[in-house]
């Protein structure tokens, strides 16, 4: 058979009637033709995608918000399942049936998160109780920070001393008290909150009940070996990635606050392991959480000491400790698995901060950490070569090129 037999046969079979009608294209189109059809046809079916997209994006967020009640516990109890995975699996390797590991592993975070709120509540009950009795000592302390800056921000600081200069009313102090559980903060707040606190606890116990098998369905569920390998291979990632960062950074909070609350001890601060604990906490919230913990350790020190700089040296020290911790240690222990932009972690505080507030700021980064590792496996959209590669401007400036070539032939 010749190449022009060849070229006559292709030429026949793009033209051939059941074939374009196997294809949805009218029959005796041609070649070209049909493939015009198709590029608009699947032009048409990108643009109606991207447009539904961009309505998806847009009302997520106020979907998300208006539904707090629902999304943020379960969204946190899968976060919190999530970094428990390991835990479970090396229970199951020892033995232990996926409900019982499952159950063992509530049971401890339970028992530590109780540990926590009860160190850090309970004190700052007490110490916040005597802020009312403690502000002229404040007043006196930031008299010297006023007279400083009265010559640059007169109305500011005429303001200020006006508010500083107002006799302070005694209230009368009743004696509540603090409590001393988890459970006791449940019970004494909103119905509502004890529903979400049990609605997390049975999420996070099916999930890791269930783990095993929903991981095992889910991969033998793929169609093909290489589909089954890299859904594998992203729900390991989610697992690995969000559990390294939480473990890792809870590691590296607890010594801060331990480090912290010692130093603290050290020049006489009261309830040091109260302090210790609202440091370790605030510093899951990158940016703004050591910025929180500097001006609460501020208000405190002058609630405490009688001298300004004194009264400055404990968001000091905290805040020195808090920097050689995020420049020094964390990207050292970390590494560059886990290094992630900081512009999409502010933008992820905001966003989440803005949804769920204190709980979206501390959930942003985990959620940042899964959207990145399955965008990351499964590819992200490329929304500007769909605009401008393979969009009108492209073939509009292919046309103006063609214009100007033939104006230059003469054609």
């Amino acid at each position: 058979m010749t190449d022009e037999d060849s070229g006559v046969r292709t030429a026949a079979e793009a033209r051939d009637p059941a074939a374009d009608g196997a294809f949805g294209i009218p029959f005796g189109v041609g070649a070209a033709e049909a493939l015009r059809i198709a590029q608009r046809r699947d032009r048409l079916l990108a643009a109606l995608t991207l447009t539904a997209g961009i309505g998806l994006v847009i009302a997520l967020p106020f979907a998300l918000k208006a539904g707090a009640e629902f999304f943020l516990p379960l969204t946190t109890a899968l976060v919190i399942a999530v970094a428990l995975v390991p835990v479970l699996e090396w229970l199951e390797r020892r033995g232990l049936p996926s409900p019982l590991a499952s159950l063992l592993c509530i049971l401890v975070f339970l028992i530590a998160v109780n540990i926590a709120i009860a160190a850090i509540l309970v004190p700052a009950t007490d110490f916040f109780r005597l802020l009312p009795t403690r502000l002229d000592r404040i007043q006196h302390n930031l008299a010297p920070l006023l007279d400083l800056y009265s010559s640059l921000e007169k109305y500011v600081n005429r303001t200020l001393r006006q508010v500083a200069s107002t006799p302070i009313r005694q209230p009368a102090t009743a004696g509540v008290a603090a409590p001393g559980s988890i459970l006791e903060v449940a019970a004494t707040s909103a119905p509502a909150v004890i529903v979400q606190f049990l609605f997390g606890t049975l999420i996070v116990f099916f999930f890791l009940s269930g783990w095993t098998g929903m991981r095992r369905q889910t991969i033998t569920g793929r169609t093909s070996f290489d589909g089954a390998m890299a859904t594998a291979r992203v729900i390991q990632d989610v697992v690995d990635d969000v559990s390294a960062y939480l473990g890792t950074i809870t590691v590296i909070n607890v010594i801060l606050g331990v480090v912290t609350g010692t130093a603290l001890w050290a020049i006489g601060m009261p309830y040091p392991a109260m302090w210790g604990g609202v440091v370790a906490l605030l510093n899951y919230i990158p940016y703004f959480g050591p910025v929180i913990g500097a001006f609460l350790l501020a208000l405190g020190g002058l609630m405490t000491f009688s001298d300004i700089w004194m009264a400055l040296l404990p968001p000091a020290l905290m805040y020195g400790l808090h920097l050689v911790e995020a420049n020094a240690i964390t990207p050292f222990v970390v590494g560059h698995r886990l290094t992630i932009s900081p512009l999409l972690i502010l933008i992820s505080l905001s966003f989440w901060g803005w949804v769920w507030g204190t709980l979206g700021a501390l959930l942003a980064v985990p959620l940042l950490i899964i959207l990145q590792t399955v965008l990351g496996a499964a590819g992200k959209p490329d929304i500007a070569g769909f605009l401008f590669e393979h969009g009108t401007l492209v073939q509009q400036r292919g046309r103006n090129r063609g214009k100007s070539e033939q104006r230059e032939t003469g054609g």
